[in-house]
């Protein structure tokens, strides 16, 4: 009897202490409605990770020699490139035991994919050689080896891991209502099925590193080192104008039969450039703007081309009208306006006055430059028709077109719109009128050119 008591208070406190622990996914089976009615049953499994990818090979070092004829050697073949690794396994779907008589169809769990393989690293390029030479025989006691690295492989990819299966495919279930013989009794059975987990795709394998480039080969003829080039320079426009700025360029020619040119068994691209001359200019600006230079901080780039011309680019929102002469080695950029692009488009109606004959829009340039501007309006020149008591009048337009330039006057920075001069009826010019006015203004400077549109509504005064 003491036996059975201590081992029924043993059973006791052990399923006490059970109902604290956290549910385990061993033990109790999780099981996913899905939105069509059907049921998940197991648990999916893991993708596998992807493989780190392999690192590039080291590019080889570049070298700069003096030819005098004496056998020398250089070893500047790039590193390869490091093989990728391979993707991880998916794993396998964890298969909890397929619900019974279930009234709904089943999904098994699906296997997790493989992880996809590493790319493999790009091989390094050969370094380059420099050679300066007096006599062209000199170099083939020159034997240089410049080969692109091997790119490393790509990564194999991970296989997909299994999906579950269902222990039954198809089974049916009757459902009956009513009571049994009489004539409201019936029965329909209903048939449902269970569907295997797909096992899960493997990786795809990583891409393989491509080849380095094979290093290039460069000739001077000469002992003294090339001087530092100033091709291009990038500075605000208020600065250039201080005193010339000197550009420089090294021309090249390009030619093929490197490989011929060093000792045999050399490995280098064979198309090669050799050393043909220097430029040297010099930029110069002349500013005849009225506004100082000192307010324009925006950006300006001068190149120097291969052909010995200066070329200037200004930012987009900067109009510039000037002339460029080119007198070698000076270049000289003669500025006659600089307009910012914001504003060209600060036109604004200013007064809308008179009336018949005499009625005027008066529109003024809030901008400041309608002096170097070159504007031409276009108007559509609306009234309201229909009886004004009505609250279905509409706009109808009376005039349409450019506006011609004898009805344009302009005074500093208003222009004077006459628009009773516009063969418009003098019924839809006189006082009481309720008009509608687009106006678009075209403005122009140099090859820059905007247009803005202005919309007014107002009363003949």
């Amino acid at each position: 009897m003491r036996i059975l008591s201590r081992l029924s208070i043993l059973l006791i406190v052990t399923a006490s202490f059970a109902s604290f622990l956290p549910p385990s996914s061993s033990v109790l089976c999780p099981e996913v409605a899905r939105a069509d009615g059907t049921l998940n049953f197991g648990e999916d499994g893991q993708s596998g990770n992807s493989g780190r990818s392999g690192n590039a090979g080291r590019s080889g070092a570049d070298q700069v020699v003096f030819a005098d004829g004496s056998s020398v050697s250089f070893e500047l073949s790039g590193g390869d490139g490091e093989d990728g690794e391979d993707g991880r396994d998916g794993r396998d779907a964890y298969c909890h035991r397929q619900p019974r008589d279930e009234d709904r169809s089943l999904y098994a769990a699906s296997g997790g994919r493989g992880g996809r393989g590493g790319n493999g690293g790009e091989g390094g390029n050969g370094g380059n050689l420099t050679v300066y030479y007096s006599k062209l025989s000199d170099l083939k006691s020159i034997f240089v080896r410049a080969e692109g690295g091997i790119g490393g492989l790509g990564g194999r990819g991970g296989y997909g891991g299994e999906g579950c299966q269902c222990d039954r495919h198809n089974w049916e279930r009757k459902t009956c209502k009513g009571t049994p013989g009489s004539p409201d009794y019936k029965c329909k059975t209903r048939h449902y099925h269970c569907t295997d987990g797909q096992d899960g795709q493997n990786g795809s394998r990583g891409q393989d590193g491509q080849r380095g480039a094979l290093g290039k080969l460069t000739l001077i003829q000469g002992r003294t080192p090339l001087l530092e080039e100033k091709p291009t320079l990038t500075a605000p426009l208020a600065r250039l104008g201080d005193r010339p700025i000197s550009l420089s360029k090294n021309r090249w020619e390009v030619r093929t039969g490197a490989v011929a040119l060093l000792a045999s068994g050399s490995i280098v691209e064979d198309q090669y450039r050799e050393f043909a001359g220097r430029i040297e200019r010099e930029f110069q600006l002349v500013w005849n703007e009225t506004q100082s230079i000192a307010g324009f901080s925006d950006p300006a780039t001068l190149t120097l081309n291969e052909s010995g011309q200066v070329k200037i680019d200004f930012p987009e929102d900067l109009w510039v009208d000037g002339s460029l002469t080119q007198q070698n080695p000076l270049t000289t950029l003669t500025i006659a306006h600089v307009i910012h692009k914001s504003d060209v488009t600060r036109l604004a109606v200013a007064d809308f006055a008179q009336s018949d004959k005499n009625l005027t829009l008066t529109i003024v340039d809030l901008g400041g430059r309608a002096d170097v501007l070159n504007t031409q309006f276009q108007i559509k020149y609306r009234t309201k028709s229909g009886d004004r008591f009505s609250n279905f009048s509409n706009y109808e337009t009376r005039y349409q077109g450019t506006l011609p330039t004898e009805v344009v006057s302009r005074s500093y920075n208003r222009y004077t719109l006459a628009l009773g001069k516009l063969p418009i009826d003098t019924e839809y010019l006189g006082r009481g009128s309720e008009v509608e006015i687009e106006l678009v203004a075209t403005r122009t400077l140099a090859d820059r050119s905007a247009t803005q549109k202005i919309d007014w509504q107002g009363k003949i005064r």
